[in-house]
């Protein structure tokens, strides 16, 4: 019995020690996943700052992640994030729906880029299997909508890499501006539509407009 017993402890003191490395060690290995996950799903490079999953409070914190285009995009950064914060409640999700209680939504930069073969790599993106594909617990999840959303947005680039002089920016100049029971995707919608209205008068003096009319156009082609 005393064999018996010094095993059981020792079991006992192993599962702490691996529960409390888990407890240290989660968060980076987290990021690896999140990281491996978006390469496999996007074909493009990620680096991640810092990912961090709340144990015991429902909070999901995601900081300095920068998307880096694919070669053929010529490998420019394609999006800067600062900061993704996440709180949802728990009891929603149990239920299968996303409930996010707060989320601050910070993006310093986005780039539209168009390559040589007249591709533009937003298109190019929506065309991956993951971004049509979307895993089937990802699918069953329902949005129930965000009870506040604190959104800092700052620029949009447009690059050709074939025809410099489209290019481009629009300067969105958001800074965490709240938006309180965006309810539905079309709520979601109608956020973006306010601010890129709103922002129309930001429009660095190039012709961007010819860029976005050909990116939805491609767009609509592929359907």
């Amino acid at each position: 019995m005393k064999w018996l017993f010094k095993w059981c402890v020792r079991l006992v003191l192993l599962l702490v020690v691996a529960i409390i490395a888990l407890l240290l060690f989660k968060d980076a290995v987290m990021k690896a996943v999140v990281e491996q996950r978006i390469r496999a799903r996007t074909g493009m490079d990620v680096k991640i700052g810092r990912f961090s999953v709340g144990i015991f409070s429902p909070v999901v914190t995601l900081e300095k992640l920068k998307l880096y285009n694919r070669p053929e995009f010529g490998g420019t950064p394609f999006i800067d994030m600062p900061e993704l914060h996440v709180e949802y409640e728990r009891a929603a999700l149990r239920r299968r729906k996303l409930h996010i209680t707060l989320m601050r939504f910070s993006l310093a930069e986005l780039t539209v880029v168009k390559n040589e073969a007249g591709q533009t790599n937003l298109v190019s993106l929506m065309a991956q299997p993951g971004a049509k594909e979307p895993r089937h617990h990802a699918r069953d999840l329902e949005f129930a909508g965000i009870d506040v959303l604190n959104l800092s947005l700052g620029k949009v680039r447009f690059l050709d890499l074939k025809d410099p002089r489209q290019n481009g920016a629009l300067d969105l100049g958001v800074k965490n501006q709240v938006f309180r029971n965006v309810n539905s995707e079309g709520d979601v919608f109608g956020v973006l539509l306010m601010i890129w209205v709103r922002s129309g008068e930001r429009v660095s003096p190039v012709p961007t407009e010819g860029v976005l009319y050909r990116l939805s156009d491609q767009k609509r082609h592929q359907r």
